[in-house]
């Protein structure tokens, strides 16, 4: 039987952290949906730990992993299809996002870059492209039907992206694609989705870095909110992922580090699995403190002189 809802995500060797990271967050907060995930090239033991909460799908061979997105929702597909990047931590219930789609809503959320491209449309041979919110590709949540027309597009047209020239590689100025699959999916919503069904949520419920006025309330409930009571669905830790490369230890990080060790997570990793930055024990710690004071100097002093130079 078609499931009611569904989650679905892609992941590689090095985006298993991420993964466990998500689906754990997932599990925490009381979701039982089953949950989807693309194995674009897990170890044997990273599936064996990610078999009991999510089923895996090979993905197809030569493709990169940013025009597989749309993969498994397609075979594997349900009344309402959540899709989710692994970079993603949810923060507390995604029922209110599942009952918008449920009622023939696309459910995303704006991005901070307001971007637009008049030839979108005529590039990806979808007819006239009209101006309407940018939203992030982080996560998208449609009903059946809705899904099946958006994600038939963004397969086929997504392929149509020079990867060499987008924001990952040159960066090239003016590029329209520089947002890859991200900007295929908005100029699908300017063309072919009418206006009307896109739900945008505000961008800062779902934020990225460096996270500005949010607040962690409880790690054990992974609550987080604004000064003004306002509480995010997820927090994304988009560009440099914190399992990868030390970074700030901030609300994301934390709850990513509470999701791979604690206790109580549905995906225990062993700790020689995470890296060393983010395990227990006095010398992680210490590194913490470390990159934390680093990234400090690098945010109040080494940008803004930087700056300062350049407008000299």
């Amino acid at each position: 039987m078609t499931p009611r809802a569904a989650f679905y995500c892609v992941a590689d060797e090095r985006y298993f952290p991420g993964a466990v990271g998500l689906i754990n967050s997932l599990r925490l907060l009381g979701h039982t949906e089953p949950i989807h995930l693309l194995d674009c090239g897990l170890t044997a033991s990273q599936r064996e730990l990610l078999a009991g909460e999510a089923e895996l799908v090979a993905a197809p061979d030569g493709r990169p992993p940013w025009l597989l997105k749309t993969v498994a929702p397609l075979v594997r597909p349900a009344d309402v299809m959540v899709l989710l990047d692994t970079d993603l931590v949810a923060t507390r219930s995604l029922a209110p996002l599942i009952e918008r789609a449920a009622e023939g809503r696309l459910v995303a959320f704006a991005d901070p870059a307001d971007r637009y491209d008049p030839d979108w449309g005529e590039l990806l041979g979808l007819g006239e492209t009209r101006r309407g919110t940018y939203v992030s590709s982080a996560v998208v949540c449609a009903d059946r039907e809705l899904g099946a027309e958006l994600l038939g597009l963004l397969s086929e047209r997504q392929s149509a992206v020079d990867f060499e020239r987008t924001f990952w590689r040159s960066d090239e100025p003016g590029y329209p694609f520089r947002f890859a699959d991200q900007d295929v999916l908005n100029a699908i919503l300017a063309t072919r989705i009418e206006s009307d069904r896109l739900e945008a949520l505000e961008a800062r419920l779902a934020p990225t870095p460096p996270f500005t006025g949010l607040r962690l309330d409880d790690e054990r409930t992974l609550r987080c909110s604004y000064p003004d009571g306002a509480e995010p669905y997820f927090v994304h830790h988009h560009v440099v992922r914190p399992w990868l490369e030390p970074t700030h230890h901030g609300v994301y990080s934390r709850l990513l580090r509470r999701l791979l060790i604690a206790g109580d997570v549905a995906i225990r990793v062993p700790e020689e699995a995470i890296a060393p930055w983010l395990r227990s024990g006095p010398r992680a710690w210490a590194r913490r403190m470390s990159i934390n004071a680093r990234e400090r100097l690098r945010w109040h002093v080494r940008e803004p002189l930087a700056r300062r130079r350049a407008g000299a």
